[in-house]
């Protein structure tokens, strides 16, 4: 393309509101009266809306969005989508149908737009799914996603909250997407570092939640906006702790690099701030924290399986080419929620 889009200043999910800020405002909504077929609402902090619809059916409804992240319209459009389509494998369903969201300044070259929904296009064709429409607005910026329709069992669901003392909590992609991305926008990341994350950012989860139903999965959820630590706090719900072993954790090695260099984000930072009194660093390197906390765009799953099946659901994530990795357990509620140890 002749154009480059124009950066913002948070593309990707680090454009999210933060956890504490939407905590906020959503307790105060008024809840209207109680449908018996919403199996999942917004009060769960899940990843997406489940509604019952017959004893077999139930529909899985999300939507995300976000500013890009990198100057390629056609690389964003794909980014975009698989995040969006993401909340859909993260709750055990399969994508139906989706819809363009799109933001867009009028006096930028259409082209960039149409490189942008080709994109997004195809990641929703890989997904199985069919592009059904959309809706678009003028805006002084550009912003691109998808609300994504799929359909799960009833009984089939992977809430994010449910894990079990004893449970393995296996990560299914690396981290260090918003660090690196931050320091491409800088000028500092290497070609090898951007297409690693281009490469993990543009990869649907479709198989790694495939693969899991054949396994007992009590919880499940994507990494994005709030970091693994943020997203392994609401999988904690108040009610469980757990223990994370960093070494064990998958990461692009680049980002802690560049985590040292201090090439973070402000969105880094405002989960490092919220999740302060929910997590403990036990002699962790300040990189390796910054990571931890580091929003992710279209990241992996985070799976809370039985410890007698975590084995065989990680020899079969890897088997598929799968960054996968056990990296770490849930525990009975402790005065920490999250410790994590060396």
């Amino acid at each position: 393309m002749s154009e480059h889009i124009e950066f913002c200043k948070g593309g990707g999910c680090t454009a999210k509101l933060g956890a504490g800020v939407l905590a906020h405002v959503l307790e105060r909504l008024p809840k209207g009266p109680l449908d018996k077929n919403l199996i999942i609402g917004y009060d769960s902090r899940d990843d997406a809306a489940v509604y019952r619809i017959s004893d077999d059916v139930a529909i899985v409804q999300t939507l995300d969005f976000f500013p890009p992240m990198l100057d390629d319209p056609y690389v964003f459009g794909k980014i975009a989508a698989a995040n969006a389509l993401s909340d859909v494998y993260a709750m055990g369903g399969d994508v139906r149908t989706a819809l363009n969201i799109v933001c867009f300044p009028e006096d930028m070259d259409l082209n960039v737009l149409g490189e942008i929904m080709r994109g997004g296009s195809e990641k929703v064709q890989e997904a199985g799914g069919t592009l059904a429409g959309g809706h678009s607005i003028a805006d002084d910026s550009v912003k691109y996603g998808l609300s994504v329709t799929g359909v799960v069992h009833p009984e089939r669901i992977y809430p994010n909250n449910q894990g079990q003392p004893g449970d393995v909590l296996i990560l299914t992609k690396k981290l260090g997407t918003g660090i690196i991305c931050t320091a491409n926008r800088i000028g500092e990341a290497s070609r090898a570092a951007m297409e690693e994350a281009v490469a993990s950012m543009t990869a649907l989860n479709r198989r790694a939640s495939e693969i899991c139903r054949g396994f007992d999965i009590h919880a499940c959820t994507d990494v994005t906006g709030f970091g693994f630590l943020g997203h392994l706090h609401e999988m904690m719900d108040g009610r469980h702790s757990c223990e994370i072993y960093a070494d064990r954790v998958p990461v692009m090695q680049e980002a802690l690099h560049y985590a040292d260099e201090f090439f973070l984000t402000a969105a880094g930072q405002k989960n490092r701030n919220y999740l302060e009194k929910h997590v403990r660093f036990d002699g962790i390197p300040f990189a390796m924290e910054e990571v931890l906390l580091d929003p992710q765009t279209s990241g992996g799953l985070l799976i809370a399986v039985p410890s007698g099946q975590a084995a065989g659901l990680l020899a079969e994530l890897q088997k598929e080419g799968l960054a996968a990795e056990a990296a770490g357990i849930i525990r009975e509620k402790a005065s920490v929620e999250i410790s994590v140890l060396t």
